[in-house]
């Protein structure tokens, strides 16, 4: 399926010669001299590099249909990672190399969405923050809570994350998924 440069918008997929792309931003241009054009910026859904690229106006582009489907994360097996489809309860295998860095935030029975393009995993839609148990850290020292120290803490997922003092072992804290940075008890 093919639509026309002049009806791109954000976050539409395209199915370019480079790759499996996603529009980040685009703008019209009209010069007053020549053609028309659409300058994009331009998001690698597989690699997540991104890069400007320009169209004429009207030209033809390869319009990809991505699914977003809510699945839940079951169980890890020899390096991989099994999910359930919430609609079909059909499972799946992913290899780790394909969730990134989503596996430090991913426990079993979570529900997460795992964007496709056909039957290709592009990764994983994380919310901004998840709740994670904190499983080993070291106690404060009485008297330290206002200088705003912080102490590695190692969490449910395997994670590691600097907390403050006052947090023990046994908490659930809130944890940005897109820097990994403690935000506050949960």
């Amino acid at each position: 399926m093919s639509i026309s440069s002049n009806d791109i918008k954000n976050g539409m997929a395209l199915n370019l010669p480079e790759g499996l792309m996603t529009v980040v931003e685009f703008q019209h241009v009209k010069p007053g001299k020549g053609g028309a054009f659409v300058r994009t910026k331009l998001k690698n859904a597989r690699t997540g590099a991104v890069v400007d690229k320009t169209f004429r106006a009207d030209e033809k582009l390869g319009f990809a249909t991505i699914d977003k489907r809510e699945m839940q994360f079951l169980y890890r097996e020899s390096g991989d990672y099994v999910f359930m489809d919430n609609a079909t309860y059909d499972q799946i295998q992913v290899p780790v190399a394909k969730l990134g860095d989503a596996v430090n935030y991913m426990r079993e029975s979570d529900t997460v969405v795992l964007p496709m393009f056909g039957d290709e995993i592009l990764g994983v839609d994380l919310p901004a923050a998840v709740e994670l148990e904190v499983v080993e850290t070291e106690p404060g020292v009485q008297g330290d809570r206002v200088s705003g120290a912080r102490t590695p803490a190692k969490l449910e997922t395997g994670l590691m994350v600097q907390v403050p003092l006052f947090v023990e072992t046994g908490e659930r804290i809130k944890v940005d998924t897109r820097s990994g940075d403690y935000l506050a008890r949960a």
